[in-house]
Formats: C-alpha cells, structure tokens, sequence
C-alpha cells in the first residue's frame, strides 16, 4: 500500500476508534457513577444547569474517556502509520485536543478539571500511545 494512503487511513482509523473509546467510557460512566439526582446526562442543557452539584468523582470517567481515547486513537495512528509515527500520534493528540477545548466552551467545568483534562488527557497521552506503539513497531 502507498505510504500516503497507509498514513491517511492511520489518521481516520485513529479518529474514529478513538472517539468510539472515548464515547463508550462516557455512555458507561453514569451505570458506575451515577449523576447526581435530576440530572440527564444525555441532555446538554440539564448538564450545564446542574454542573454546580457534581463532585469530584463525576469527573473522573470523563477524564479516563479523553485520556484512554486519546490513547487508544494514538496508539493505532501510530501503529498503522507508514512514517512518522509519533508525528501521527501526537496530530490525534491535537485532534481531540481540540476537541476538549470546543467541550470547555460548550459545557463549562470547574477550573480543576480542566486544567487537569487539558494538561493530561491529550498530548501526554497521545505522546504515550505513539511511544509504545513505536516500540511495538521496532519488535
């Protein structure tokens, strides 16, 4: 296959299994730790009106669904990349880093979590992810 191709689809494969990780971690968090009473997690408008009730175990799925997505994304962009391999990795980390940023604006959290979501989840992660599979690589 031509490398430009196996990069291309080394990004899409990326997005799009790590979006599905990072979604499935979000749809099981309520089941593990369920939001506070009155709350519809799957409506944005209830979520930013009761933002103020959520504790700080409530933020915990979302920061392992950004990180682990981003890893997970990370590490197959890498792993399929014909080139450049960690290059790919960190342009998923970009990606959802974006994509954290849009969410910050869309649904305000406390300062905390989003130093924490926009400082670990991202770029570390995908850096990790581009590294292990750099190494799974050479082997």
């Amino acid at each position: 296959m031509h490398p430009i191709i196996k990069n291309i689809l080394a990004v899409i494969a990326g997005i799009i299994v790590g979006s599905a990780v990072n979604m499935g971690l979000i749809m099981v968090s309520g089941s593990v730790i369920p939001p506070p009473e009155g709350v519809d997690p799957s409506n944005m408008e209830s979520l930013k009106a009761s933002m103020h009730l959520f504790e700080a175990k409530h933020f915990i799925f979302p920061f392992l669904a950004h990180a682990f997505g981003t890893f997970v994304g990370a590490f197959l962009a890498a792993l399929i990349a014909a080139n450049h391999k960690m290059k790919f990795a960190l342009a998923i980390g970009f990606f959802f880093l974006i994509g954290g940023i849009m969410n910050i604006f869309m649904l305000p959290s406390p300062l905390w979590f989003t130093i924490l979501d926009l400082a670990g989840a991202y770029i570390p992660m995908a850096w990790l992810g581009g590294l292990l599979a750099s190494g799974v690589c050479r082997t």
